[in-house]
């Protein structure tokens, strides 16, 4: 029995008993850099800086970034090339650069269908007059565009559901939720992300050549980001415009409860446990973290910098992994929030303008 005890307190006093550790990438848009960051349950580190681009002299802007189901492959998409942007695909763990894809104006986020195996990429387009853009398909193995669908005005945030055979997006500038079918290859469904009714568009199928849009009013809500219930039956949109995220019954296609958030909601993350839904706000410089069966904010965490961006939950449900820009000079940052004890428990200093970010692995 002694000897049990002295071994015991050996182990606990040596930290031997390995906890779970955690591995993320997030961009830094104004520094040309991925970094991956490892955390351990307590401590965060970067323990990898990779620079991306090709142009040495040119800041490029990594923007949106995604794994691919399997691990093995993460996908960066550069918003500014001459004029189009490119994804860019590298292999996890050696980071090493495999391919390229020239794609639409400004490629922003995106993510793999597991049901079709393809990379679904919105065109953000923040060049000349307001007017359509599009969503990219892409053969992630062979690196080449398959078809590119219309949407409306600057697409940007877009995820595709856990069955993955709905891919959705949110176009700023039209106010608009647009749903893709991925077996099909055409827009199914459009709804207007707000709770008052819109008079300056039309959300018809027919409807979709937005022949009118440079004339157009735009909408206040100007939705930023779009994330589905690990049920796959809600789906939950922010509205930066009109400070709220609302949720979507997808059965009955409407909005089913909205949530009133601080000022300047962007991103948003539903937990696989389906329990929390966590949202940055990006002009407040907070995170919220919702209790989704109540409804009700469980607490607003200020941010280690300003300008809140994006935000990923670990597979457990136990971690928020939230990216923040930072202003002028300073350095962006990775702040951690431990979901269960609703604190900030660390936050690790990256590039300047930290964005998008993904999820890699955890490992026990």
């Amino acid at each position: 029995m002694l000897i049990f005890r002295i071994l015991l307190a050996i182990i606990i006093s040596l930290g031997t008993i390995k906890g779970r550790e955690y591995f993320v990438y997030v961009t830094s848009e104004s520094q040309d850099e991925v970094h991956l960051i490892k955390f351990d349950g307590n401590n965060g580190k970067i323990i990898k800086d990779i620079p991306v681009g090709v142009w040495p002299l040119e800041i490029e802007g990594p923007h949106g970034i995604t794994v691919s189901p399997n691990g093995k492959y993460w996908y960066l998409s550069l918003a500014h090339g001459f004029p189009y942007g490119h994804v860019y695909k590298y292999e996890t763990g050696t980071d090493k650069l495999i391919d390229r894809v020239e794609l639409g104006l400004f490629p922003a986020t995106m993510q793999i269908s597991n049901a079709t195996g393809l990379l679904y990429v919105v065109n953000f387009n923040l060049h000349g007059e307001h007017e359509p853009s599009t969503i990219s398909i892409v053969d992630p193995e062979e690196m080449i565009e398959v078809n590119r669908i219309e949407t409306g005005i600057m697409p940007h945030g877009s995820r595709i559901t856990n069955d993955g055979l709905k891919q959705y997006s949110v176009a700023m500038m039209s106010g608009t939720l647009y749903e893709l079918d991925v077996l099909q290859f055409e827009i199914s469904r459009t709804l207007f992300t707000g709770t008052s009714k819109h008079k300056h568009m039309k959300h018809s199928i027919g409807s979709m050549k937005h022949r009118n849009m440079k004339s157009h009013k735009m909408p206040k809500e100007k939705p930023t980001w779009v994330y589905p219930h690990p049920n796959d039956k809600y789906l939950y949109v922010v509205n930066n415009g009109t400070d709220n995220v609302v949720e979507i019954d997808l059965n009955k296609w409407a909005i089913s409860r909205k949530f009133n958030t601080d000022k300047g909601p962007y991103n948003c993350e539903v937990s696989v446990n389906g329990k929390y839904l966590v949202i940055t706000y990006k002009s407040a410089g907070k995170t919220g973290v919702w209790d989704l069966k109540s409804g009700i904010e469980l607490a607003r965490i200020k941010n280690t910098r300003r300008v809140t961006h994006g935000v990923v939950i670990s597979p457990d449900s136990k971690y928020a992994f939230v990216s923040v820009e930072g202003i002028r000079g300073e350095p962006g940052s990775v702040d951690i929030i431990d979901l269960e004890n609703l604190i900030l428990v660390d936050h690790i200093e990256v590039g300047k303008q930290a964005g998008g970010i993904a999820f890699w692995k955890m490992s026990d």
